[in-house]
């Protein structure tokens, strides 16, 4: 239990030395060492408890109870007073309200309340842990020359880089709190420390955009954070419980409802349609935000938790319906959110948009909740953190760099900044080629789905389409041979270069013991839950491993590229210079190759829209059926 709890709170304490101590060289100090120190205790950790099952704590007392509820109430204070400062009433409505009900269930029930198990380790939290600790603080690491950078670049945004920092690692204190937690008011408490954290860091600038979309991420959270507290009032009052665990074995007539609420918050944080906005407008934000909120941390908090729901929705009599319409609101949102990432040149949009489109498909295995679509509900958890991340911060080096981050703009980036581009090629390559993991995991849903429900599987198969199309675009604009810029030079600080590294070793290196995850992590786990697993056979594992083989070939190659001595293209005896050629109306032109967007067909317009409107009543359905 010690190694829990440092995990949680080590990570607040070294928020707070960075914030009271904010010069360069001891805050590049504190940050390295807490990288290497949060790794180890991670992996720590998994040493620990990983061949014991669940592990249950009874940590805690009334008094740090109370503790808990006069800080929760006092940071409601906060955000109160700022809404009502920036004329945000509805966020201050939605505050008040749920601190309200987290007032009057204190002191109506607070003293009747009492956990067998405050907190628990089993395999999902491990993997969840390893998820925070290793890449939460390589992100955190990228940070400390990615900020300089950026007020570099933005000169009029005032420099806040210690306040940055503070809220970075008690958003990974929090996080570690909440995959730990069994106590459902404990998961509550850090569950809205991440929306207050990730309401700070999304309006770093306090610029009027970055201002607005902080609110909007804000009151959409904190409408999901209202059904959370409903439902663990609803529980005690009418269970006695508020252990996580004990869902599964409560009554139909007690669970459903509660459980509904529940979906509903993770629905929220997870960026699911109708709420998929507020991870788009999050985009303003530093990179490092984006990577850490939007691809490893904080909308993994949302489908963590929906994952915890699963074993409901399997085995609770009327749990079924209520997943498959949770399952429904995330197979829209993946084949929709897929469709829309074709129309955007942005890179950074169609990161947030295959962000939301695989977190659908993460929200789809859990709400079937069978034991095939656990498994891989989990396998996309972990590739999806991983190569999503690397992506996210090569996106933010690249913007230094190019002055933008318009995918068309990176035409021959692989001569420009090599070893960024295969890194983005390992990370695009690790999102939908095989034999990287995601395709991986989408093959097991799609064969749990056939078996589950084969309306879904089309959902699945069609979004799937779409991805291949959007990453393919954007793997040929990185590899295209052109001239490097005789001006051109990147530079790029040895933090990013080190966390680039990483975490292109770590895709690769996951996708390698991907078969000793499922079997020795994930296997065992699903076999607790559901007294059998979803098991990898032998020769296609044996065949995969071949395919990784193979396919590494193509980054050490790709590295050759930018000492390649480059030769013009032919055409057909119209070349005027390099990349330039003679046109029919006499005029020297500039040869350019162009992607394909198709926003007449795919655009936002079109279908956000038909999205909002589907899963608008979807969630209706689902909540009716938990009544």
């Amino acid at each position: 239990m010690n190694t829990v709890l440092f995990l949680i709170l080590y990570p607040v304490i070294v928020a707070f030395l960075l914030l009271v101590l904010p010069q360069l060289a001891v805050r590049k100090f504190i940050v390295v060492a807490s990288t290497v120190i949060l790794t180890v205790a991670s992996l720590y950790l998994v040493v620990q408890y990983f061949s014991t099952g669940a592990v249950f704590f009874e940590f805690g007392s009334h008094a740090l109870d109370i503790g808990i509820f006069i800080l929760e109430i006092a940071l409601a204070a906060i955000i109160i007073y700022i809404s009502l400062k920036h004329k945000q009433f509805l966020a201050a409505l939605l505050m008040l309200i749920g601190a309200v009900m987290t007032t009057w269930f204190e002191l109506a029930y607070g003293g009747q309340i009492h956990a067998t198990n405050n907190l628990f380790v089993d395999n999902l939290s491990l993997i969840m842990a390893l998820i925070i600790g290793i890449i939460g603080s390589l992100i955190a690491l990228f940070a400390l020359g990615y900020m300089e950078d950026y007020h570099h670049h933005h000169h009029n945004v005032k420099n806040r880089v210690p306040f940055f920092f503070f809220i970075i690692y008690v958003f990974l204190g929090a996080m570690n709190g909440l995959v730990f937690a069994n106590n459902l008011i404990w998961l509550f408490f850090f569950w809205e420390i991440t929306t207050f954290c990730s309401f700070f860091l999304i309006g770093y600038s306090r610029d009027e955009i970055a201002t607005r979309n902080a609110f909007r991420a804000l009151k959409m959270n904190l409408l999901g954070g209202l059904g959370f507290s409903a439902a663990i009032i609803y529980l005690f009052v009418n269970a006695h419980t508020v252990e996580l665990n004990q869902l599964p074995t409560l009554a139909s007539t007690v669970v459903l409802l509660p459980v509904a609420l529940l979906a509903f918050a993770g629905i929220t944080k997870s960026a699911q349609m109708p709420f998929s906005s507020w991870l788009l407008g999050a985009m303003v934000a530093p990179t490092p935000v984006s990577a850490l909120l939007h691809s490893s941390t904080m909308v993994k908090a949302g489908v963590y938790l929906i994952l915890r729901l699963s074993p409901v929705f399997a085995f609770v009599e009327g749990g079924a319906t209520v997943g498959l319409f949770v399952a429904m609101v995330g197979a829209v949102t993946f084949l929709l959110t897929s469709f829309m990432a074709i129309s955007q040149m942005d890179a950074k949009r169609v990161l947030a948009y295959s962000t939301i489109a695989n977190l659908g498909l993460i929200v789809l295995c859990a709400g079937v909740g069978s034991y095939e679509l656990m498994w891989a509900g989990i396998m996309l958890v972990i590739f999806h953190a991983i190569a999503k991340s690397l992506l996210f911060l090569s996106v933010g080096t690249v913007e230094h760099n190019l002055g933008d981050r318009i995918i068309e703009s990176m035409d021959g980036l692989i001569t420009k900044m090599p070893k960024v581009a295969v890194g983005m090629v390992i990370g695009i390559s690790g999102m939908f080629l095989a034999p990287f993991g995601m395709l991986i995991s989408k093959w097991a849903a799609l064969e749990g789905l056939v078996a589950a429900n084969p309306i879904l599987a089309v959902f699945v198969a069609f979004g799937s389409a779409a991805t291949m199309f959007f990453w393919t675009k954007w793997l040929g604009k990185l590899t295209m041979i052109k001239e490097k810029p005789a001006d051109f030079v990147a530079k790029v600080p040895a933090s990013e270069t080190f966390t680039l590294t990483s975490l292109a070793f770590l895709t690769i290196a996951v996708c390698l013991i991907f078969p000793l995850i499922s079997k020795y992590s994930l296997e065992p786990f699903i076999t607790s839950i559901y007294g059998h697993a979803y098991l990898l056979d032998q020769s296609n594992v044996a065949i995969l491993l071949i395919m990784m083989g193979l396919i590494l070939v193509l980054p050490l190659r790709l590295l050759t590229y930018g000492e390649l001595n480059y030769k013009p293209q032919y055409l057909a005896g119209a070349n005027v210079e390099k990349e330039k050629f003679y046109g029919s109306l006499g005029l020297t032109r500039q040869v350019t190759m162009k992607s394909f967007y198709l926003n007449n067909i795919f655009g936002e317009d079109k279908l956000f829209k038909l999205g909002v409107v589907s899963s608008i009543v979807l969630i209706i359905i689902m909540f009716g059926v938990g009544m």
